[in-house]
């Protein structure tokens, strides 16, 4: 028996050999079972996707198969794999991350984040609000995983002035009913080094809790432990969420818009300003509801959300505000880069939104048509941070013999961007565009197209709540950047077997993969909260699962709502026709296009 367990070991620990061994094997009659090319093609898809999956590879390393697979298998020739990999959606992802690399330079986000959170008010469900609408908008122009690792410290702070050290809470859930003065006293102690106040500030709290009984004390700690791990899971799952109203918020987003120029080229409907107007009122709406649900289920939802009382959380709720009003007094006066910063920025969102709308001329307009697209604006705002002065210039340095005769550092150097950008992310979203490219080249998409067959009477409602519960219960499982890189071809051929939109589709499918709620592995927020050791699985998955049926929800109420006003959602289009056309002329025994009235009532 031991040696059967220590050969299992033995075989865990070198699993993801045996993955990268196996799975080539296995997928083997792929190649002899389907048509030529379109077998090679999805030999390699399959291959990856178990491979990001599996994480038997980094992901950027898995993301760079297409570009030796292909040429060898002769799916695809080298010089039309190797672009996708620097399309103009990628510039744009790049542009996002440059500029969310000078925002952390000169802690304007920190900046952002206190200030938001002294407006709310420190009441826990205000806080929680707070967090949650501050981690949500810094993600939009951030990553996530940036995010989430920047409000953690933040509301570890908070939290240890509202309610003390959490182990002592943790004890003081155990306590027995006898009277113990220490355990009383215990409710509020702060080791030294996590101690923000002054001494004079605290020296009077513990006296607010002789009079509580032990039966007391144990239902007080109950309450500040599960509002801190309201605290906790509220911060990875507003970044989730936040990430998906920008185009740059998150990988997914961007793939959609690659993914459309391979699929439908004619399609010009998502960009920067479209994808805003249709996707933050659906990130705001779902905050406000994830709010309520972990409000309520975490006790941040009471009477004192509205009441104002005089007692030892008032107390508690008052020193909560001092930490953050000291945190933002240490940043001292706004400095002449972070305004710099925060004008760029503006700039930098003001021109992406206004490029070309669609509800309103942009200032596109003013050029040759099809010369510019958001990758233009982006690179040209982020190229001012590297000549820029971080410093105020004078005109007195001029004239002044004693000034150092050296120029003002600019607001970002090379060196941080380099360090800060996320290469890898870049190389996956180019892998999944060759992906897209070849599943296209290949004939694979309308193979696939051809199997969906069975799906044409499902009506366009019920297929995106379909699409929407399995994208966002197999995202739970595997990256968000992998599941819609699996899923986009695939959605875009169930399209035009529906004889729908492809958008009605591909949208629900892009925003649903960010969705991942339910465990600590599902995303890197998730992970760090975690990571914490303050908060269980359990905790995770019964916070998640109605949080993913809200998400859900929503999502449906949008795309059948607004979404169709503003991506004409309800006409079959004449750029999806074009490419139904090509295919049926491609494959004229799988398809048969004809143009089918729509009904979206629900």
């Amino acid at each position: 028996m031991e040696a059967v367990l220590s050969f299992a070991k033995k075989l865990w620990c070198v699993k993801r050999f045996i993955i990268l061994i196996v799975t080539p094997l296995l997928l083997l009659p792929l190649l002899f079972a389907l048509p030529l090319r379109e077998g090679k093609c999805l030999y390699v898809v399959l291959m990856m996707a178990v491979f990001w999956c599996t994480e038997a590879l980094p992901l950027a390393v898995t993301a760079l198969f297409p570009v030796f697979l292909f040429p060898l298998l002769g799916v695809l020739p080298s010089n039309k794999v190797c672009p996708q990999y620097f399309l103009d959606t990628n510039f744009l992802f790049l542009s996002g991350l440059v500029m969310a690399s000078a925002i952390e330079e000169w802690n304007l986000h920190r900046r952002i984040a206190l200030r938001i959170l002294l407006i709310m008010g420190v009441k826990p469900a205000w806080l929680i609000l707070g967090i949650m609408l501050t981690t949500s908008f810094l993600s939009m122009w951030l990553s996530n995983t940036a995010t989430t690792a920047m409000m953690l410290p933040i509301a570890h702070a908070i939290l240890i002035s509202l309610f003390g050290d959490l182990d002592t809470l943790k004890k003081n859930c155990k306590i027995k009913d006898k009277p113990t003065g220490e355990s009383q006293r215990k409710m509020h102690t702060v080791p030294a080094e996590m101690q923000i106040l002054t001494l004079e500030e605290r020296q009077d709290v513990p006296d607010k809790f002789e009079s509580l009984t032990p039966a007391e004390i144990r239902k007080e700690a109950e309450y500040q432990k599960n509002v801190w791990k309201g605290f906790l899971i509220a911060i990875p799952y507003s970044a989730s969420i936040g990430g998906t109203a920008t185009l740059t918020g998150t990988a997914p987003n961007l793939l959609l818009v690659g993914s459309l120029k391979n699929f439908f080229p004619a399609c010009d409907l998502i960009n920067f300003g479209s994808w805003f107007v249709f996707a933050c009122p659906l990130m705001l709406l779902f905050l406000l509801l994830g709010w309520l649900w972990i409000s309520f289920l975490y006790g941040g939802l009471n009477t004192r959300l509205c009441l104002k009382k005089k007692d030892f959380r008032a107390e508690a709720e008052a020193r909560a505000r001092a930490v953050i009003k000291a945190d933002y007094e240490k940043l001292g006066p706004i400095q002449f880069a972070e305004g710099a910063i925060a004008c760029l920025f503006f700039l930098f969102a003001a021109l992406l939104f206004t490029r070309d709308p669609k509800f309103f001329p942009g200032w596109s307009k003013l050029f040759k048509a099809g010369f510019l697209s958001d990758a233009v604006t982006g690179v040209t705002i982020v190229t001012i941070l590297f000549f820029f002065p971080s410093q105020k210039p004078s005109i007195k340095w001029w004239f002044d013999k004693r000034a150092p005769n050296t120029l003002s550092p600019p607001l970002l150097s090379w060196k941080k961007a380099q360090e800060s950008v996320p290469w890898n992310i870049i190389l996956l979203l180019g892998g999944g565009f060759a992906m897209a490219k070849g599943c296209e080249e290949s004939g694979l998409s309308s193979w696939i197209g051809g199997q969906l067959q069975p799906l044409e009477s499902v009506p366009p409602v019920v297929a995106v709540l379909l699409i929407t519960v399995v994208v966002a219960s197999f995202t739970e499982l595997a990256s968000n950047t992998a599941t819609i890189i699996i899923f986009l071809p695939i959605l875009a051929e169930l399209a035009m077997r529906l004889q729908v939109n492809p958008l009605y589709l591909m949208i629900p499918g892009t925003v649903s993969c960010s969705y991942a709620f339910m465990l600590p592995v599902s995303t890197p927020p998730n992970a760090i909260a975690f990571a914490s050791g303050h908060l269980v699985v359990k905790d995770m998955v019964r916070t998640g699962v109605v949080m993913n049926i809200i998400g859900v929800l929503v999502l449906s109420l949008a795309m059948n709502t607004w979404g169709q006003y503003i991506f004409d959602l309800s006409t079959y289009p004449d750029w999806a026709i074009v490419h139904s056309a090509n295919a049926t002329r491609a494959l004229p025994d799988i398809y048969d296009h004809t143009v089918k009235p729509l009904n979206f009532t629900l």
